[in-house]
């Protein structure tokens, strides 16, 4: 992972956070909250955009609020973004949103060497705006000793995915409601919970720059049938993943593989 890279990234997801409060201060209370998440989804893939092209022109880049396009299979560098991760939360006036900014580089080393991929991610940043906090791949950090007490376990605080509840109930685990994967991924690097378990549908820009940094700082990460994530494929659709500390992650795969095969872990 490259430091000028992250830098880059950080930068850029702290100005498009800039322009995200910018526009929800712009709206009265009262204002449609869908009318605030799409202006601010409009505004800062403007700022992104810009940004992208005035510092990396030969760059391909794949973002959830822009047309896809097939060159960037072959491109040297593709990045990956979410001008916004928890829409919903931005337009309730809530903190728990972010905007994702992640590079991926081909030829780069995978995370897991077995698999036969192009290229990986080799830099990113995730910023939450509402907190004044960039969490980026140089800087993370690796993540510190568990403390006492039960296991937690972020969860979706609107839609929680079925395959919930069998790993909450191995790991006797206490659910932490919260907004966008981005923030649910951060508070795993974070240490304010020790797992995130989705299964309910995701694209690649939903996760590649929060499971970055997860690797970044000594996290597993992985699909839920213990396969790697893989990123730039054709298909951005990328629908499952699991992000814990590493000596939970035997028994979280192994209860999801119980729970989808009906047998008990």
């Amino acid at each position: 992972m490259t430091a000028a890279d992250a830098a880059a990234a950080a930068d850029i997801a702290r100005e498009a956070g800039e322009v995200l409060l910018e526009v929800r201060a712009g709206f009265s209370e009262d204002f449609d909250g869908k009318a605030r998440g799409k202006a601010g989804d409009a505004k800062a893939q403007e700022r992104i955009a810009a940004l992208l092209a005035s510092r990396f022109p030969d760059d391909a880049v794949l973002s959830e609020e822009a047309r896809d396009s097939s060159a960037r299979l072959s491109a040297e560098r593709v990045w990956i973004i979410d001008p916004l991760d928890g829409t919903r939360e931005y337009s309730e006036g809530r903190a728990d949103w972010a905007v994702h900014v992640a590079l991926w580089t081909r030829g780069a080393k995978p995370a897991d060497a077995s698999a036969d991929v192009p290229g990986e991610l080799t830099a990113a940043a995730v910023a939450i705006p509402g907190e004044d906090l960039v969490l980026d791949t140089d800087t993370v950090g690796g993540i510190g000793p568990r403390e006492d007490g039960p296991v937690r376990l972020a969860v979706s605080r609107s839609r929680p995915p079925a395959i919930t509840e069998p790993v909450r109930e191995a790991l006797d685990a206490e659910l932490v409601p919260m907004g966008s994967a981005g923030v649910k991924i951060a508070a795993v690097v974070r240490g304010q919970v020790d797992a995130y378990v989705h299964a309910g549908g995701q694209y690649q820009w939903d996760s590649a720059a929060p499971i970055a940094i997860a690797r970044a700082a000594g996290l597993f990460c992985s699909r839920i049938d213990g396969s790697p994530l893989v990123y730039n494929e054709a298909d951005p659709y990328l629908p499952d993943l699991v992000v814990c500390r590493p000596e939970l992650a035997e028994r979280i795969l192994a209860t999801i593989a119980a729970a989808t095969s009906g047998e008990e872990a």
